[in-house]
């Protein structure tokens, strides 16, 4: 396993030589807002290695330029939390990235194939699992513990190369370009707290329920991020929702609520949760939030929206692509409510 600056150095200038390099993370989020780094795997045609990012003094300076390196793409599976990491450390996105999830969809191995699943598939190799919920932050690491890390990024050689191979005979390899850039995009993981709210599972509909909801959510997303602990230890859910509902003007009205524990109002946060609710009401009705509904499909294109599931499907499965590449419910929903308005 590496651990000093001199070893990763060399490891990275090894792998940059390569046309592709495989790429996974082990990390540790339970109690954090930002994920701890603490295994990257990297992988080659011809080398493997194992970085301990926890190891005193090293500077990951060689891998975030590894990353940066257009000449080589880094593959990835499910990439999202991996590329998430690598920019809260190095503030860069790796470029040119490729998902092997999104990839196994358009090539028809299903929705959201996971990566045993997709190794079984593609290799007929079943990769023992009882060392997947391993504290990674631990050390030292068992060879079990170290080999089954490793394979999350050996095992995706041969799958990269199989699905990169079908995709290219099949005439697909751009269909991939659009969900490429979106992970590639510093929006993705850079979202302002403004748009927190967004995040929620909406059951509010009033501008003035999304306006203090907006406010609320904002002010957590903030306190969490400059605290570094999860979303729900600063405020959960469930109290924005009834926050949203009730809009307690002072803290003694907020301390009656029923998903606010006892003594809570009193504290320097229940100050702050009054002073969003009370300028989010203030909000000219015009800059309030408002919800465009896409829950259910207009009335009387029901019948159509199932038929529209039918064709996606046969139409799937006749292509061997996953479903949601062609189109999700929301999709169809529009499509019906269009041909009902002709």
């Amino acid at each position: 396993m590496i651990d000093t600056t001199a070893a990763l150095e060399e490891a990275c200038r090894l792998l940059a030589q390569s046309d592709f390099i495989t790429i996974d993370t082990e990390f540790l989020r339970e109690t954090t807002f930002w994920p701890e780094l603490c295994l990257i795997q990297m992988a080659s045609p011809e080398h493997e290695y194992i970085v301990d990012p926890m190891a005193k003094g090293l500077d990951l300076k060689p891998f975030f330029e590894l990353m940066a390196n257009s000449a080589v793409v880094k593959v990835f599976h499910a990439a999202r939390q991996d590329i998430e990491i690598i920019f809260h450390l190095g503030d860069l996105l790796p470029h040119p990235i490729f998902d092997t999830q999104v990839a196994a969809m358009v090539c028809g191995f299903g929705d959201s194939v996971s990566y045993d699943q997709l190794v079984q598939k593609v290799k007929n190799v079943h990769i023992d699992k009882t060392s997947r919920f391993t504290d990674w932050s631990r050390r030292p690491l068992s060879e079990k513990q170290l080999d089954y890390a490793l394979a999350d990024v050996t095992h995706l050689r041969d799958v990269y190369l199989k699905l990169k191979g079908q995709l290219e005979a099949e005439g697909r390899a751009e269909w991939l370009t659009e969900e490429m850039a979106i992970l590639e995009s510093r929006e993705t993981y850079d979202l302002p707290p403004e748009q927190a709210w967004q995040r929620l599972k909406m059951r509010l509909r009033k501008p003035t329920e999304l306006a203090v909801m907006q406010y609320v959510a904002a002010w957590r997303e903030r306190e969490a991020r400059s605290r570094n602990v999860p979303r729900s230890r600063v405020l959960k859910d469930d109290a924005i929702y009834e926050i949203a509902q009730q809009q307690p003007k002072d803290v003694e009205a907020l301390g009656r609520l029923r998903t606010i524990p006892k003594g809570w109002e009193r504290s320097s946060s229940g100050a702050a949760i009054i002073e969003q609710v009370n300028t989010a009401l203030a909000l000219p009705k015009s800059e309030m939030p408002h919800l465009q509904r896409h829950a259910h499909a207009p009335e009387g294109t029901q019948s159509a929206v199932e038929l529209l599931k039918v064709l996606l499907r046969l139409t799937s499965e006749k292509h061997g692509v996953a479903s949601k590449v062609i189109a999700n419910s929301e999709d169809l929903e529009k499509i019906a409510a269009e041909g009902e308005k002709a």
